[in-house]
């Protein structure tokens, strides 16, 4: 078993990074199992609506409470190591869910499961540290592309399993893919330190928050990510409450698997990767920002057209994976020795968009249906816009940033982005 960094003496191994992708896309799942089952989930252990619609926004809330407190340990303590803790500490806590007696328990598990799975968080960068600097962009494409399809797909699976097995069976399931997983990461990821920042935990915490304060890249970048992610929950909130009513009438196993759909859009992310290596990372947020927008008119005509709302559908994902994938590919470059406290930062608002997506979309639907979603969402589409317009003003082809610990006196120096 190699102890040395791949990517520093001539890239990433196909067979490793394929490892990370699965690995990345089988975290973030859990999070997402649950939400077409909430109804037979009640049923069985007799929960009221709003007790089962807590499992959804308690899967958020523990996974953003990892983004802050977890993922930045990736700067302090060897990367191998925590990644497989996390990787093993989530099969457990799906072993909580997939035996949960009573909601409490449910929710106690469903809190610890999204806590630990930002392991995820701690393999995307990982792999951009084993990346050759010239495959940066394809590798964060790659892996990037795993962790959608895992939430994508969540769904799918879920309500496939649940037919045969029951609501449990799909926490038993990832529990047992989750503890391979800590198994092969532990075999064949090299080891990989921290950052060497000498900062005790609690001062890690507090570079992480001062990482918005010295990077103006991060904070245009996050903007950008948060308000991409809330455009597309909007789409995929609200997408079940269109299929479910006339002309559609979808019944929920049929709507599930919509998520393949998407599923489409997401696999052409590593095409935005290797243009970004290839030095147009600007021309393809920009790209994506404007396809992000116009797609949310074919997703408005797809309220009674099937083939425009697969178009808008697949147009919207497409674009909004090529938005994180450039936009990842620019952070990570800022500062390497605190890759993981970028990620996080961004990653924190990246999600906290997504969660005030799904939000806004519920109060929306009740007061103007389909096409007040499809104002929602393309609104928030012209946010990314307006923003990647104004960073390239303010900041042009360089940036002012600082390259020393949180703490001390800034030194300014320019950098190409």
């Amino acid at each position: 078993m190699t102890k040395t960094r791949p990517g520093a003496s001539g890239g990433l191994s196909r067979g490793l990074l394929l490892l990370m992708s699965v690995a990345t896309g089988l975290a973030v799942a859990g999070n997402y199992f649950a939400q077409p089952l909430l109804d037979l989930i009640g049923r069985e252990l007799g929960l009221g609506t709003t007790t089962a619609a807590l499992v959804v926004t308690v899967a958020q809330g523990g996974y953003a409470l990892g983004l802050i407190l977890l993922v930045p340990l990736g700067d302090l303590m060897e990367r191998r190591r925590l990644a497989v803790l996390l990787y093993a500490a989530t099969a457990l806590f799906l072993l909580v869910s997939a035996t949960a007696v009573n909601g409490a328990v449910l929710l106690a598990g469903t809190a610890l499961t999204a806590l630990t799975s930002v392991g995820a968080q701690v393999v995307v960068p990982f792999a951009v540290s084993l990346a050759a600097p010239a495959e940066r962009g394809k590798v964060v494409g790659t892996v990037m592309t795993g962790l959608l399809l895992g939430l994508l797909l969540a769904r799918t699976a879920s309500g496939a399993l649940s037919e045969v097995g029951g609501w449990r069976t799909v926490y038993w399931v990832n529990a047992v893919l989750m503890a391979l997983m800590a198994l092969l990461l532990r075999l064949f990821l090299p080891r990989l330190g921290g950052g060497g920042s000498g900062l005790t935990y609690p001062g890690l915490l507090r570079s992480t928050v001062a990482m918005f304060r010295y990077e103006p890249l991060l904070r245009w970048r996050s903007g950008i990510g948060a308000l991409s992610m809330a455009s597309f929950s909007v789409l995929w909130t609200a997408l079940t409450f269109l299929l479910v009513r006339s002309p559609y009438d979808w019944q929920e196993s049929a709507i599930g698997l919509f998520g393949l759909v998407g599923a489409a859009g997401a696999l052409a992310a590593t095409v935005a990767g290797r243009l970004a290596d290839r030095g147009h990372v600007q021309i393809v947020t920009g790209a994506g920002t404007l396809l992000l927008l116009g797609s949310w008119a074919a997703v408005a005509a797809g309220a009674d057209s099937l083939v425009w709302l697969l178009i808008g559908v697949i147009a919207l994902d497409l674009a909004h994976q090529a938005v994180l994938n450039s936009t990842q590919n620019v952070i990570y470059a800022l500062r390497p020795e605190a890759r993981n406290r970028i990620n996080s930062a961004f990653m924190t608002a990246f999600f906290v968009g997504g969660a005030a997506g799904s939000a806004l979309t519920s109060v929306v639907w009740v007061r103007g249906g389909w096409s007040g979603v499809c104002v929602l969402g393309a609104s928030l589409s012209a946010g990314t816009v307006v923003l990647w317009v104004l960073e390239r003003i303010t900041l042009g082809g360089s940036l002012r940033r600082t390259d020393v610990p949180a703490g001390h006196a800034p030194t300014a120096r320019r950098t190409q982005v």
